[in-house]
């Protein structure tokens, strides 16, 4: 069966999906005409036991040091604090030196690094620095880790020739191998999820798993301790070329990967809380001139295949809106000519989530779409019409929440990466210029602040001038199928709404024709915007 076939454990996970989206539908409460909503959200329950219990198998394998690692619980603390299990708390003060804030995730870390024969090797009198990827099963270093209340994700590479027994490729540069796990996962209309092959090879290990090609990675989703992992390979189905990884080529990359997982971390918390979908507070007051068309209203004919777009009313984080200053505009910039009666930069606003590209998409219709939305600042009023400056080159793009970034020094978009009890969400950024984020420290790891500058609206892609001056916006969300794009269009349209302090007004076809005026302007109290706003309460 090829990938994306589908087994008897597929099947099986989405007929309790269907049922259970069956069931939400019959007890929802009817949407009004422009409603918009939050996600909903399943928390999953950790079986610390049986981490606790592979962990001690896996001490155990090096009698040396298994003396050293304490198992008996203590009893004389609380069940949630740190030193109830002291195993954790030796295995994290290890993991933590190449795996920074690992104690922070609230289930087990499952990451290829084998802390019993590091700390083996070191009793041994093994020379200073260690060579870590001798027990990383020889991939490097970590290049990405962030854990958090919801869970953790890391991402590994994996040199050309390295690794014994591995079959030559053709592929010519490190391959990037990312792992997430997750105690939270969005509920999300997705009859294409839950499909998947099982794998000989790791089915003694992984008996639920599923490989799957997905949106552009190879995907292998399993369940351990309760809790969903993920670990995904981006490639290309199609022929093995120097610049491109044919997925058959990152089978065993993943394969590898996936023998060499061991627990390295995680530590007991709070059991985190199902999350119902609810309607979302909007602001009173009514805009006098901010319109949106409806959610998959997208310009005729855009579509993959003269397919319409993907209607989604969920708000799916409360943000800031990604652009420093109003007016904005979420409008297409690959069909721009066709849509006549609306110039770019004017309301009303206009869904581009499923116009056609290349990219998969699995929630637009044909499974191929744009992945995000596109965003552009107004145009500079003319000379004399207003008292401040403006240069259409220096439009800030702000970070929509406290976040992670995760972003590579070659990349061309940097994302941000939520990790709390109540979200584990991520928004990217694209075509911004990378030379300048980089002379920013824009880069895996850092920290970023609820509407702290990151970058300004630019038209890199490939190159300077290689597009339209706009932002790129997207937002993917972890599920059973790992992380997968989501339609942004609903949270940024409430995110506006909270910016200019006013509900927008959403209009048909009908009534759309004619190019709302715009003010050149925000109130005094949200130039400076609240850093609170949109937070979760939580630590992320």
């Amino acid at each position: 069966m090829p990938p994306g076939g589908e087994t008897v454990v597929g099947k099986s996970f989405r007929f309790v999906s269907l049922l259970l989206a069956s069931l939400s539908l019959l007890t929802a409460t009817p949407l009004a005409a422009d409603e918009i909503r939050s996600p909903s959200l399943t928390a999953l329950r950790v079986d610390w036991r049986a981490a606790l219990d592979q962990l001690r198998t896996e001490i155990n394998s090096h009698p040396q040091i298994a003396g050293d690692f304490i198992f008996a619980p203590r009893r004389s603390v609380p069940r949630y604090d740190p030193r109830a299990t002291p195993a954790l708390v030796q295995l994290n003060a290890i993991s933590a030196q190449f795996f920074t804030g690992i104690a922070r995730s609230s289930i087990p870390v499952l990451l290829p690094f084998d802390a019993a024969a590091y700390l083996d090797a070191q009793r041994s009198g093994a020379p200073a620095p260690l060579a870590l990827a001798r027990y990383q099963a020889d991939f490097n270093p970590v290049d990405v880790f962030d854990a958090g209340p919801a869970g953790y994700s890391a991402s590994f590479s994996f040199e050309p020739g390295a690794g014994d027994g591995m079959p030559a490729r053709v592929f010519a540069r490190p391959v990037e191998v990312q792992i997430t796990g997750s105690a939270l996962i969005y509920d999300i209309a997705d009859p294409a999820g839950g499909k998947g092959e099982q794998v000989k090879s790791l089915t003694a290990l992984y008996p639920d798993l599923r490989r799957f090609i997905r949106e552009g990675f190879v995907r292998y989703a399993f369940t351990r301790f309760g809790v969903a992992y993920v670990v995904s390979i981006q490639c290309l189905d199609s022929v093995a070329k120097p610049r491109r990884l044919a997925c058959k080529e990152a089978y065993p990359v993943a394969e590898r990967f996936l023998k060499a997982l061991r627990v390295a971390g995680g530590q007991r918390m709070r059991p985190l809380m199902d999350i119902a979908s609810d309607g979302i507070e909007r602001p009173a007051e009514r805009s006098a001139d901010f319109t949106y068309r409806p959610s998959g209203d997208i310009i005729p004919n855009s579509g993959y295949r003269k397919q319409g777009g993907h209607p989604d009313v969920i708000a799916y984080a409360q943000i800031r809106f990604p652009l420093e200053k109003t007016p904005a505009f979420v409008r297409s910039q690959s069909h721009v000519k066709r849509d006549k009666m609306n110039p770019a930069t004017a309301y009303p606003w206009r869904d581009n989530f499923c116009e056609s590209r290349s990219f998969e998409v699995w929630q637009c219709a044909g499974g191929y779409g744009h992945q995000g939305e596109d965003i552009r600042a107004a145009d500079c009023p003319s000379p004399g019409d207003s008292g401040e400056r403006c240069d259409p080159r220096q439009r800030a793009v702000v970070a929509v929440r406290d976040a992670a970034v995760i972003r590579g020094i070659k990349d061309q978009a940097a994302t941000l990466e939520v990790n709390s009890r109540t979200e584990h969400i991520r928004f990217r950024y694209m075509h911004m210029n990378p030379q300048a984020m980089n002379a920013d420290g824009l880069l895996n790891g850092r920290i970023v602040t609820e509407g702290e500058k990151i970058g300004v609206v630019s038209n890199y892609l490939d190159h300077p001038a290689g597009t339209s001056r706009h932002l790129h916006f997207d937002i993917q969300l972890f599920t059973r199928d790992g992380w997968i794009w989501v339609s942004p269009y609903a949270t940024l349209v409430s995110a506006y709404e909270r910016l200019i302090q006013a509900r927008g007004r959403e209009v048909g076809p009908e009534i759309a024709g004619t190019p709302q005026p715009v003010a050149h302007s925000l109130p005094e109290d949200v130039i400076k915007p609240d850093q609170r706003e949109g937070s979760s309460g939580e630590d992320n």
